[in-house]
């Protein structure tokens, strides 16, 4: 529609050109106006959100967007390219090993939950069931390749050399009295896996995604006391004063959410707060 007044309409244009050249203009000025958008893990991720979305950000004054993601790269990389303004899926452990690798400058806020690794199997119902020489699949990325072999050797599986806070991997299994067949296999792909391996280390997110039972179907659980590995939001350097990501921040930390991961997903997913 023409504005009444051209005079006006030239000035708002001029002033729009200003403040461009100026590295303003209003995609800046009011980006804390426009919904947050969080990429996120289908479960319990999004779920968590969306229990955020439905029940506490209206009266909180929050917009939000949920982005589901199904693997553990995208979302980062969405991150980064400015597709997304926070993200939801990853532990720090993780996140390190990813600046590291690609180089991104991101911000992790505050652990929210953790997702306990398990040892899963189709065809057996006890670790020591495990048959000399069995195939075990873990994950394919480091961060979460050392927390499956750090599991196996808690349950006597294997014995791994002293690698300090630096993960490992399979090269630093000193002792494998069963002989086990690591191999790595894409996380997001471990539970189909099942059908073709003895037993597989599956993270707890796409344990539930396939329909398993934590506390009930898993052979081992990490152990949730002490453990590094919670599940948080991150976001780019710089933006963790956003108002709207404050917001969040709050809002997943509140009493209302710990019930509702406490109740949700009885002991599969644990509160970090």
């Amino acid at each position: 529609m023409r504005a009444k007044n051209p005079l006006a309409a030239a000035a708002a244009v001029a002033t729009a050109l200003v403040l461009s050249a100026c590295g303003g203009g209003s995609a800046e000025l009011s980006a804390e106006d426009e919904p947050l958008r969080v990429g996120a893990s289908p479960v319990p991720h999004a779920e968590i959100l969306r229990f955020v979305d439905e029940e506490l950000a209206a009266d909180a004054g929050l917009d939000l967007e949920i982005v589901e993601f199904t693997d553990y790269v995208q979302p980062n990389v969405a991150l980064d390219d400015g597709s997304i303004d926070a993200n939801y899926f990853q532990t720090v452990p993780y996140l390190e090993e990813q600046e590291a690798n690609a180089g991104y400058d991101f911000t992790a806020l505050e652990p929210v939950h953790i997702e306990p690794l398990g040892i899963y199997s189709d065809s057996l119902t006890a670790l020591a069931d495990l048959p000399d020489g069995a195939t075990v699949a873990i994950p394919n990325d480091p961060t979460n390749a050392g927390r499956a072999l750090r599991l196996l050797a808690a349950n006597d599986l294997v014995t791994l050399a002293d690698t300090g806070d630096a993960a490992p991997t399979s090269l630093d299994i000193e002792g494998n009295p069963k002989n086990l067949q690591i191999t790595e296999v894409e996380a997001a792909q471990l539970p189909r896996s099942l059908a073709d391996v003895d037993a597989a280390v599956i993270n707890g997110n796409y344990a539930i995604d396939a329909d398993l039972s934590p506390a009930e179907d898993a052979l081992a659980l990490e152990e949730a006391e002490g453990n590094p590995n919670a599940n948080l939001v991150v976001v780019r350097a710089g933006t963790e004063d956003d108002e709207r990501i404050g917001q969040l921040e709050e809002l997943l930390h509140s009493d209302e959410v710990r019930t509702f991961i406490e109740e949700t997903y009885e002991g599969a997913v644990i509160p970090a707060f």
